[in-house]
């Protein structure tokens, strides 16, 4: 490989890890949004770093980052930045905006930190054929949902437990971007998925509950896809 080409190939892959790692900063600014009260900018915050999630394993794969930086692990930024900004950080919009009184809301949002750790570090937690193992910690759309539709506490409470539970029962459930079954019908339906979800949080503070109703077409086409595909897998 030319000595100019492989410059390129390291400044791309520094690149990728940025990007990745950027998230962390945004997890930082929808945190401060969260103990500001500003509800729009908190979930705005999950929203972009959902979207450097969705985008960066491309991007990552694209530049080779395992062959050019071999002494970085991408994978390991990528889980940490996850768990701020899929965990850590809804828990404190829970608790900021009172979705839970605050001794429950410190409780359960300590269950779900603590479950979740292991749904990210567990061996199978994601799978060689490109599945996620359990339920994926998807906090971030799980607690949108729940302020969006005007939750009470203890709707809030059950789901966040039952949720919980179902990150030890061990199906798995599709990685939109990289699972090869149906990948472009998911990728096209997350997409209007995501314009329907901006939506819902450019409205913040008012409420849109049908919209959000309305939007839940991708969530139950998503539950349904994995559990077909694991009983498939298990056949």
């Amino acid at each position: 490989m030319p000595a100019e080409t492989s410059k390129h190939g390291r400044m791309a892959a520094w690149l990728v890890h940025l990007y990745t790692a950027s998230g962390a900063a945004i997890a930082f600014a929808g945190v401060a949004a969260a103990l500001a009260l500003n509800i729009r900018l908190a979930f705005a915050a999950m929203f972009v770093a959902t979207l450097v999630d969705a985008t960066d394993g491309m991007l990552a794969r694209r530049a080779r980052v395992k062959d050019v930086l071999p002494h970085i692990d991408g994978a390991r930024i990528d889980d940490l930045v996850d768990y701020l900004t899929f965990v850590v950080l809804p828990m404190i919009v829970v608790l900021q905006f009172h979705m839970l009184s605050p001794p429950v809301a410190v409780v359960i949002g300590g269950l779900v930190l603590v479950c979740s750790l292991y749904g990210f570090v567990a061996p199978d937690a994601k799978t060689t054929d490109h599945y996620f193992t359990g339920f994926p910690s998807y906090w971030n759309i799980v607690v949108l949902y729940l302020y969006v539709m005007g939750a009470g506490p203890a709707v809030t409470a059950a789901v966040l437990v039952v949720l919980c539970a179902l990150i030890f029962v061990r199906i798995g459930y599709v990685y939109p971007s990289r699972t090869p079954v149906l990948m472009r019908t998911t990728l096209a339906l997350s997409g209007l998925w995501a314009v329907a979800v901006a939506a819902l949080i450019w409205f913040l503070p008012e409420r849109a509950p049908t919209l959000a109703i309305l939007s839940l077409f991708f969530p139950v086409y998503y539950l349904v896809l994995s559990l077909v595909l694991q009983i498939r897998r298990m056949a």
